[in-house]
Parts: C-alpha cells; structure tokens; sequence
C-alpha cells in the first residue's frame, strides 16, 4: 500500500474503489474525481502495476481532489475493510472480472463491472450465486443502452410502430484501426477475453435483448481468423517481421503498428509500466500467438419467436453498423456511419481513448427510416448523439450510476447481473457453436 491519504470523506457520498486502472477506468476516475464528486467519493486503486495506479493518482490531483491510497491485488478485501468501500468498480482485464466481482458483494459492497461481466459459464455461474447470496448490486456498464439513438430504436419498437418483431438482422463493421487494437491487446488471446463473441459482442447482443425485449434460446455460428494473425499476414504480403511495434525498426511505415511513444496517455499507462509487469500493449496484429476470430457469422432464434443474423467484422475500412427489424406492420432500419475510412498515416497514432468510441469521429452519421406497410418510407428524427463517449452514452450512463438520486427510468436502460448473464448467452453459444459446428441451445450453456 502506498502512503497516500485520501480525501476526508462526506457521509453523504457513496465511496468507491477502481480495480483495474487501465485506459477504460480514466472514464470511471474523472466521473469520482471531478463530475460527480458531489455525490460519490473515490478512496483507493487495486491493481498488478504501481505505476499504472500512479498515472491515475495525477490525474486525481490535477482534477483538485488527494490521491488515493493503492494496493495490490492480494490485498484486495484487506483494502475494502480498511478503505470503508461502499462499492467497487471492476475494470480489469475480462477473464478476472469475476474474482473481483464475488469478492466484493461478500465483503458486503455493490459492484460497478465494466462488460463483458465475466467470459464463461462458470465464472458467471459464480458471479449469480453471489449475488442472490448477499443481495447486493451488481450494474454492467451498457453505455450503448444509454446512446440516444438507441434509445429512440427501443422507443419506436415499444411503441408498436412494426408490429411484432418477426426477424432482425445487424452487420457490425470494426475499421482497420479500432478492429486491429483487439489483435494488439491481451483480448487476442481468448482465455482473456471469450474472444469478440464476448468482449465485443455482447454490447450488440445486449442491444437486441433490450431492443426486442426477449433472449437468446438456440445459436448457431461460423467464426473464423481470416485477416489477422501470422499466416494471413504472411499470404497477403502484410506481415513485418516484429513482436511489438516500440523501437522496432521494421514497424516503421506499418499502418497496423501502434506509437505508444507518440500517445502521451499510452506512454504513461503502457509505455512506461513495462518494467512492472512485462505487458506490451502494441504487439504485432499479424504476429503469433492470436486466439480469436476477427470474422464471425451467428443465427439466433429468441424465445418470443423473433430470429437474428448477425455479422462482426474487424478488418473493414470503415466503421459503423446497420441494424433492420421486421415487424408484422413494417420494417424499422438504423444505419451509423462512425468512421468512413482510416487515414494510413494516423491509423497508429490516435490516443488510447479514440480506439474505444470515446472520441467520436467528425464525419459521424446516423439515419433511422420508418417503413410502414402500405406507407412511404420515414426518415425518424434523432437526437444528437455525437456527444463524447459512444454518441454521449457514457456521461448518460455516469450520471444515472454516481449523480444522485435516481431518475425515472421508462426505457428499462439501467443493466443488472441479469442483463449482464443474458447478454452473455448469445456469444458463449456462439463459441461453442464454432467448435463444434452445431447449433447450442443456450440453456446447456447457462440456464437463467
């Protein structure tokens, strides 16, 4: 533990601590720190790297409030006790999601999880026991629910606008930029994440639950590593011969290979964290060692009737996603155009943050059409969701988890354990689903 002392803390706030101090907890830092300090308190860091916890500490101090009091991940419930935790926010690496989550509602505290909740079965298995064992809460951290086009889609679909929902179908594209970050990262190795199925995934298949209100009951998937990993590269004449991008001079000129020391925020939680733990954040997307599908085909039927075909792409060059439903009255169709090319020349440059939607792209689009049988078509009008952070998503999302007292919630967007083992199911039954080429009843996977 450090010597650091935390800030004198308000019996009217609710005090949290980050496990997992990452790139994706510096949205978590400066909603405690800085937005919604009124109302919530942040009291310490856990995780493997001291110098990780430390870059997020300035950022405390730079936000007006004192740094926070680190700990390892051995000390973890010791943490809890002594800190007084109210609630615990997990954003660790996908496969220990768990370990945190089970720890801390036995500890007696709530638990704030970044999604995916967990990457198999049994983990989730573990995280539900738990939860029903000491009833605390557990929220995932669906920000597309939050995104305000997706929430007029579920407003249209509830409001019976197509009738009953009969089919959907929904491309997701990943660009040659924001795609190739999973085959860098510790993602590319499944045993860490469960793959795109899972990491990525399950915010679609969150969305479709949401959006038609049902779940998954049979899946069925072809997924395969068709452009990414060290034979492809080689076929295609894109392989450079580097593990990692840092001072590797065959990097140079690669549109695929990440500047960690151009990036000032990836230098000081990456770069320079290193000589800790050993972690290479820019490695070699057609390097060896890669063991997810980057592209991924599934059929889904849902117990209300309706079915889905569903595609992810992590190679495409461009970035955005269609979604169609069919209704017995009509068809509803969203089209988001996130990034229409990626600039070769910037492609390994953006900071860390531009690679995770919290940065959102100028030429940003979004077109939701109406069309009613018998009618002519209807372009819907939409709010502005070109906000920071997945078309405003994450600061809707912050608000409604840390602002205060809780406001009326109609569209059903706050996630629980639930719609966090429910959004799982699809992509778990797809994985299987690859293995083995049959369909999976998701109830032997999970039965909820």
């Amino acid at each position: 533990m450090s010597t650091s002392a935390a800030t004198p803390s308000s019996p009217a706030r609710t005090r949290y601590a980050i496990v997992g101090l990452g790139s994706r907890a510096q949205m978590f830092v400066r909603a405690l720190a800085s937005t919604h300090a009124d109302h919530a308190e942040l009291v310490a860091f856990c995780d493997v790297n001291h110098t990780r916890m430390e870059v997020h500490n300035r950022a405390v101090r730079e936000f007006g409030q004192a740094p926070v009091p680190t700990y390892r991940p051995e000390d973890f419930v010791a943490m809890l006790e002594r800190e007084r935790v109210d609630a615990v926010i997990v954003t660790t690496i996908d496969r220990t999601h768990d370990e945190y989550i089970v720890a801390a509602l036995h500890a007696g505290c709530d638990v704030v999880t970044e999604k995916p909740m967990t990457t198999d079965a049994q983990r989730c298995r573990r995280i539900l026991a738990a939860q029903a064992e000491t009833g605390r809460t557990v929220t995932v951290t669906f920000n597309y629910r939050y995104n305000p086009v997706h929430a007029k889609v579920r407003e249209v679909l509830a409001g019976g606008a197509i009738g009953e929902v009969g089919s959907v179908h929904f491309e997701w594209l990943l660009d040659t930029r924001h795609g190739a970050d999973y085959f860098r990262r510790w993602h590319r190795d499944k045993a860490n994440s469960g793959g795109l199925m899972v990491h990525k995934a399950t915010h679609h298949f969150d969305l479709v639950n949401w959006w038609i209100a049902s779940s998954p009951e049979v899946v069925f998937g072809f997924g395969k590593l068709f452009f990414y990993g060290s034979g492809n590269g080689a076929a295609r004449g894109l392989a450079r011969p580097y593990e990692r991008a840092h001072a590797a001079g065959s990097a140079s000129g690669d549109p695929f290979a990440l500047d960690m020391a151009g990036s000032p925020t990836l230098k000081a939680l990456y770069l320079d964290a290193e000589h800790e733990d050993g972690y290479h954040r820019d490695q070699n997307v057609f390097g060896a060692g890669i063991t997810i599908e980057d592209d991924m085909t599934v059929a889904v039927r849902y117990r209300s009737g309706a079915t889905m075909s569903y595609h992810l792409t992590a190679y495409s060059p461009w970035e955005g996603y269609h979604v169609a439903f069919n209704g017995s009255e009509g068809r509803l169709e969203l089209d988001v155009v996130e990034n229409s090319f990626v600039d070769p020349g910037t492609a390994g440059t953006a900071p860390g943050e531009a690679l995770h939607g919290v940065a959102a792209a100028p030429e940003h689009s979004s077109t939701l059409t109406l069309r009613r049988h018998w009618e002519k078509p209807v372009e819907l009008d939409l709010p502005d969701a070109t906000g920071e952070g997945h078309g405003g998503g994450d600061a809707r999302m912050l608000a409604e988890i840390f602002g205060g007292e809780r406001t009326a919630d109609p569209l059903g967007r706050a996630s629980t354990h639930r719609d966090g083992a429910l959004s799982l199911l699809t992509g778990l039954a797809a994985n299987r689903s690859f293995e083995t080429g049959l369909p999976v009843a998701v109830d032997d996977i999970l039965s909820l």
